[in-house]
């Protein structure tokens, strides 16, 4: 769950979520007050409606059985009491005081009284249900005087509904949809807005592995699709820079092989032994610096086919081979899986990892195991191994350790750089560590099925 929240997607959820749910809530509020707001406008409306039939039907009953017409008319809120001189009274008039004179004319006289009735405090919750809903009724609620036709004052008093209706609905169930409809949308708005920036990631990390890898396909978004041109365009351009350095490695090397040739053939002509020795070996060296350049070059290249192959078979056949060309190398273990992966520069990265332990530790041992999903292959030499803070300098091109491998043993500082290229293309990893039993032990590891093919 929290690797989900901390990506992308997760992130655009939650924010979709949270301002989805916000607004919805505020929304919600907004329509409850509306509705109290519309039923106490209706009610306010009608308490006038009705203090005016109070007052008109009164005024025509005779004044000895006004008692018995209040008792029958006092059902509801708006009610018509007998007169309490005791009450304070003011000149002041209210809005509901001002349309109830506009409706009853000038012969009934109103006044206003200040104490409200006590009814007025014990405002009814406003039954609606949800947190959001208003608790206290704001609609009219006041006392009044008014003086009939004939000269008798009676008291008009307008309370507050004793109780509002609650609908009758399943709250529970509209808001569980509600959370899921809007949870849905969320996830496919967070989906949408990120699949094009996963597409982007994984061409970026594909273009890393296989610079000839197909482009992107131009679809979506105009925004996405100027961002896909642009990334096929600079995926063109690497290509053709990686095309022409390789072209250049390649002419250099093909070049430089006739004056090398020529001088290994006019140094037949040096009567000194010893000297004659020592160009040899510069000269072997130079050709040999100039073979594994290239092979770097096209080590960073990816024209071969993925393809699925047997690691066992390819191990089986390296070690043979190796032991067939004199070299002390043995095989322990079995992968028993297959990979996807381009057999000659398989054959490159793990032929120099052997080549590495046999030249500076005396022997080769490997072996394979299989873990989840993936291969790992150890190959250890028995050398005097190499310092801590060595490990890690050692993959870069042309670095060389001068204290423990020396010049005389051979080597460019090359083939550690060429094994981690083409490891990292088939998505695995190389690490170097000092063996506890002592030399040195170099681990590959390569995924049973890389995304990058």
């Amino acid at each position: 769950m929290r690797a989900f929240f901390g990506s992308m997607t997760g992130r655009v959820f939650l924010t979709l979520m949270l301002g989805i749910l916000a607004a919805s809530a505020l929304a919600q509020w907004m329509a409850v007050r509306e509705r109290q707001n519309a039923i106490e406008a209706y009610r306010d409306f009608h308490a006038v409606e009705r203090a005016e039939q109070l007052i008109t039907t009164a005024d025509v009953v005779p004044r000895d059985s006004r008692t018995a017409f209040r008792m029958v008319a006092n059902r509801l809120t708006v009610r018509l009491e007998p007169f309490d001189p005791a009450l304070p009274t003011s000149a002041e008039l209210t809005p509901f005081m001002r349309q109830l004179a506009a409706r009853v004319g000038p012969d009934f006289k109103l006044e206003h009284i200040d104490q409200r009735p006590k009814q007025c405090d014990d405002v009814p919750r406003f039954r609606q249900p949800g947190p959001l809903a208003p608790t206290r009724w704001s609609g009219i609620c006041e006392s009044l005087n008014v003086r009939m036709r004939d000269g008798q004052t009676l008291r008009l008093q307008v309370l507050p509904p004793r109780q509002l209706p609650t609908p009758e609905t399943d709250y529970t169930s509209i808001i569980a949809l509600f959370l899921l409809t809007i949870a849905l949308l969320a996830y496919l708005v967070a989906r949408m807005s990120t699949r094009p920036l996963n597409q982007l990631a994984q061409a970026a990390k594909d273009l890393g592995n296989d610079i000839n890898h197909a482009p992107l396909a131009l679809s979506g978004a105009s925004e996405i699709r100027q961002a896909s041109a642009a990334f096929n365009a600079m995926q063109a351009r690497i290509r053709q820079y990686i095309f022409q350095r390789t072209q250049m490695l390649a002419a250099i090397t093909h070049d430089l092989q006739t004056p090398l040739t020529r001088m290994r053939l006019r140094l037949e002509k040096v009567t000194d032994p010893e000297l004659q020795e020592r160009l040899k070996g510069d000269l072997t060296a130079m050709q040999e610096m100039v073979r594994e350049g290239l092979e770097l070059a096209r080590s960073m290249d990816t024209n071969e086919t993925m393809q699925a192959m047997d690691l066992d078979s390819l191990l089986d056949s390296l070690c043979t081979d190796a032991a067939d060309s004199g070299q002390p190398v043995t095989l322990h273990g079995q992968a028993r899986m297959a990979l996807m992966g381009r057999p000659m520069a398989l054959r490159r990265c793990i032929g120099n990892l052997i080549d590495n332990a046999v030249k500076y530790g005396g022997r080769a041992e490997v072996s394979v195991e299989r873990l989840a999903g993936s291969a790992r292959i150890r190959i250890r030499d028995h050398g005097p191994g190499i310092a801590a803070e060595e490990l890690a300098r050692v993959f870069e091109p042309f670095y060389r350790i001068e204290t423990s491998r020396s010049r005389e043993s051979g080597g460019t500082g090359l083939g550690l750089t060429i094994a981690r290229n083409i490891a990292e293309q088939h998505g695995g990893s190389i690490a170097l560590a000092n063996h506890p039993a002592g030399g040195l032990e170099a681990t590959l590891i390569l995924p049973e099925y890389y995304a990058g093919k």
